[in-house]
């Protein structure tokens, strides 16, 4: 057999002629972009500004505080927080996370307003993202501002901050929505001007990943600076849009924990970490402490009220679970047969689930052998046998399935004949 520089093997045929068959790509094959940052991005964690939009959200200042340091120790590199010229306590709360000492760099959310910018750069923030609409939307029904006026305001905004020494983002608002001659005017103005980054917003998470690709893409061949995306999940694609984002060159990512924020809410802090895992397992084991995942999405649930989902990227309680037969044997063999994310690097563990119709003998013998019971193979066979009986009957919970195992093994051991045949019977064995 070989193979050739056009992907095809070829092989010989006894009587010495040739076959050519075209080879399949290995899906796990990784396509790096020269520009691609998915080895090397940045988390702005968004959860005490964009999360303080979501609809149950309300965060006192020890709240807030507690938040901030858990999201410190676990390793992200922003901490970004509601503007303070939203209200005296938005301020005050500005001031209190500042004094942390905190290894992320602790930013500010305004509008690219004067008034906004001289309130900010008094909090002791590490930096201000300034932001304003610039699609026709928001244009004609927001601000009523044309470009001109724009770039205007975001040059006088962009260099008061810079002249007090911290960092600077300008970010459109509905970019995606927004004429690209525009965006791509306003982004070369103030990339000029020595912003740290311009952002990229789907405010109203219309975007597909495609599109963000090529307008990342695109400004990254126009700006030198970095660039960072905020994504909203309206239509379910944030984070394969922020994935997208960094293949095309963005070097930022927006998030919140659970992805609250407004409406439907943006990029989950959890679901990028799945994502970028995935990607590169290495540099995110060596960036994020990742068994904090559990207690921070708890700690944001409880604080506005909500579950984590049950289907929630690694902390979900179904995220480990193994139920069908086929599926539970080969992961009792090999894990990496059906699971990509290693549920002991997030502190998480697998579960088989035998209680049900669809169950295999491995995962019960799997699980006689976890109670320290004796059954032969064949044993094994015939009381999955009578699980997946009982299971058509009514639901079985796992203490159900280990009474049985137990009463079985007690019985076979026993030698007790009536006793085995009376298990295996339907209506003795259905518990009561």
């Amino acid at each position: 057999m070989q193979t050739t520089g056009t992907n095809a093997e070829i092989r010989a045929n006894a009587d010495g002629s040739e076959i050519r068959r075209q080879l399949q790509p290995n899906v796990y094959t990784r396509y790096y972009d020269l520009l691609s940052r998915v080895n090397n991005f940045s988390i702005i964690e968004s959860t005490l500004r964009e999360g303080e939009q979501f609809a149950n959200a309300f965060f006192d200042t020890n709240k807030k505080i507690e938040i901030a340091k858990a999201l410190d120790e676990f390793g992200v590199e922003y901490i970004e927080l509601t503007s303070p010229a939203a209200s005296e306590q938005s301020r005050l709360d500005c001031q209190a996370i500042c004094k942390l000492g905190l290894k992320a760099k602790i930013l500010t959310h305004i509008r690219c307003h004067m008034d906004d910018a001289k309130i900010a750069v008094e909090t002791g923030v590490d930096g201000v993202d300034v932001v304003i609409g610039t699609s026709s939307y928001l244009r004609e029904f927001s601000h009523g501002k044309d470009m001109d006026y724009i770039a205007n305001k975001a040059t006088e905004v962009i260099n008061f901050v810079k002249s007090k020494g911290i960092e600077v983002r300008f970010s459109s608002e509905d970019s995606f929505r927004s004429d690209l001659v525009d965006l791509l005017s306003i982004y070369r103005t103030v990339d000029k001007l020595g912003v740290n980054r311009v952002g990229i917003a789907d405010t109203v998470g219309c975007a597909n990943p495609r599109q963000v690709y090529e307008l990342v893409r695109t400004l990254r061949g126009v700006v030198s600076c970095d660039i960072e995306c905020h994504f909203h999940n309206d239509t379910g694609c944030a984070i394969a849009n922020a994935y997208a984002a960094l293949e095309a060159g963005a070097t930022h990512i927006d998030t919140s924990i659970l992805g609250i924020g407004e409406r439907n809410g943006i990029t989950p802090l959890g679901g990028l970490i799945a994502r970028m895992y995935t990607a590169d397992k290495d540099y995110i084991k060596s960036k994020y402490k990742l068994h904090m995942l559990r207690d921070l999405e708890n700690l944001v649930a409880d604080a506005v009220d909500v579950q984590v989902p049950f289907n929630n990227y690694i902390t979900g309680y179904c995220a480990f679970t193994h139920k069908a037969g086929i599926h539970a044997k080969a992961i009792l063999n090999n894990p990496s047969t059906y699971e990509i994310l290693k549920p002991e690097d997030f502190g998480m563990t697998r579960y088989v689930n035998i209680c049900h119709r669809l169950t295999g003998w491995n995962a019960v013998k799997n699980r006689v052998e976890q109670l320290g019971l004796s059954l032969t193979d064949d044993q094994v066979k015939t009381i999955t046998a009578k699980i997946k009986e009982l299971s058509d009957i009514r639901p079985l919970k796992m203490e159900d399935v280990d009474n049985l195992l137990r009463d079985y093994h007690s019985a076979i051991i026993s030698g007790d004949e009536l006793q085995v045949k009376n298990l295996l019977s339907v209506v003795s064995a259905v518990p009561s």
